[in-house]
């Protein structure tokens, strides 16, 4: 197999990986599948956690994760998707922050991780077994990557800056204090 196959099967995996695992949360905050609080359960969860509107903050959660993970998994418009998703999990990982980086103490490790990946695939692009590809990357160019990334940043550091001067955490140009500074026990 040439190595080129093996790269694009490879993103193709962790594509469909991440993708899914996005695609499942989503579902989880949008529709309450999966054992999720659906839409209203998520926003008594963004209320309690300090994200306003929370209506709006968990319908934005939801899309970003089920839409982008969709989309990464698809492997369609994958500049954006990944940025979507990259910016949600940023949100995600604000909250966990004050709990340290592992996951088993409920820090921000697993959000952080999927936040990555889907950053990473917004850079290198869906590969050859993708719509994207077979579309003519219409929707991959060059010029969307760096948008899409510094968009959904800019979007991400509004919407924790604003959570965190609610929840009097830090800004996020301060970084994360001490778990026993934050009053959020809650996941994300």
């Amino acid at each position: 197999m040439p190595c080129m196959d093996r790269r694009d099967l490879g993103l193709l995996a962790l594509r469909v990986g991440t993708g899914g695992v996005l695609a499942a949360h989503g579902a989880q905050k949008l529709l309450g599948w999966f054992g999720g609080g659906g839409l209203h359960g998520t926003t008594a969860a963004m209320q309690a956690m300090g994200y306003a509107p929370a209506k709006a903050s968990a319908l934005a959660a939801g899309v970003g994760e089920a839409g982008g993970g969709v989309l990464l998994a698809l492997g369609l418009a994958t500049p954006m998707a990944g940025a979507a998703a990259a910016g949600t999990m940023a949100g995600a990982a604000a909250v966990h922050a004050p709990n340290g980086f592992f996951a088993q103490g409920g820090g921000y490790e697993y959000p952080a991780f999927l936040g990555f990946v889907a950053a990473g695939l917004a850079v290198t692009g869906a590969g050859r077994y993708s719509l994207d590809h077979v579309l003519g990357h219409v929707l991959d160019r060059h010029w969307m990557v760096p948008a899409a990334l510094v968009g959904s940043a800019a979007a991400a550091l509004a919407v924790v800056g604003s959570r965190n001067r609610r929840v009097g955490g830090p800004s996020p140009e301060e970084g994360s204090g001490d778990a026993d500074d934050s009053p959020e026990t809650m996941e994300e």
